[in-house]
């Protein structure tokens, strides 16, 4: 796609395969959006990992903005997103607020940033609390890529294989499926990065600090399989007192706050 300006000839270049279209002109990249699933936990049983839409990355170069570029670039994604909606985090009071309300976005909520750097873990610290017994659970893991609405139970009966996706799962014993659990997602990131979603904690099993335990379990396994990857975001809504408490206790660290804009898509 070619888009005629006064400036100059702006292309519209895309990489389907991983979601993301660049604004180039004569002197290089204008402009770039790239999409990604959103993994949305569902605690209730049965337990799944479900689509919660595609996560919005929007970035125009400053001599390009307010020059239509990234009015372009969002209408170029939201011809291919295949989703119920687009998800943008948004620094409060930036450019991008407006531009999410000018293009039918609408602000659900706030949310702060955590990080997790390797550099300030302490390794022995860590496999303690992981080999900490919790009586009548047992941790389980998945190595792999994730598909659409997986259920966790339906992960753990696949064999694990390389992939971009982690999964630590606290099963209760005797047959009783899993407690909690929670995953992390590597991306392309620089300098590298993984997501981490969870953890979850499936009624009738709270108390038993299982969060906890899997979050930790997840993070020494993550090193592991993936010994590039340097850091560990997560993203949690500010009222969540509990997760954030938990995620605290393991070392995460906040680094921004952001505001949530949604679109449905039609």
């Amino acid at each position: 796609m070619v888009i005629s300006m006064s400036e100059a000839l702006i292309e519209i270049v895309a990489d389907p395969a991983a979601l993301r279209w660049r604004a180039m002109v004569p002197d290089g990249s204008a402009g770039v959006v790239s999409l990604r699933p959103v993994v949305a936990l569902g605690p209730d049983p049965p337990p799944r990992l479900e689509s919660g839409g595609l996560e919005l990355s929007l970035h125009v170069e400053p001599a390009w903005r307010q020059r239509g570029v990234g009015s372009q670039l969002l209408a170029a994604a939201r011809a291919q997103a295949a989703g119920p909606r687009l998800l943008a985090d948004v620094v409060a009071g930036s450019p991008g607020e407006a531009f999410c309300r000018r293009h039918g976005f609408r602000h659900t909520g706030s949310r702060r940033h955590d990080l997790l750097t390797y550099c300030d873990v302490h390794g022995a610290w860590l496999g303690e609390l992981v080999d900490t017994e919790h009586a009548g659970y047992r941790l389980t893991h998945w190595t792999g890529d994730l598909s659409a609405a997986a259920g966790v139970d339906e992960l753990l009966r696949r064999p694990s294989s390389p992939g971009s996706a982690l999964l630590t799962v606290a099963e209760a014993g005797g047959g009783g499926g899993p407690a909690a659990f929670a995953v992390a997602v590597v991306g392309d990131s620089d300098p590298p990065r993984a997501r981490q979603y969870g953890p979850a904690v499936l009624p009738g099993h709270r108390g038993h600090r299982l969060a906890r335990w899997v979050n930790a379990a997840l993070v020494q396994r993550l090193r592991t399989h993936h010994p590039h990857v340097n850091e560990i975001e997560t993203v949690t809504a500010e009222d969540d007192a509990r997760l954030l408490a938990v995620r605290e206790h393991l070392g995460f660290r906040p680094f921004g706050r952001t505001n949530r804009y949604e679109l449905v898509l039609p």
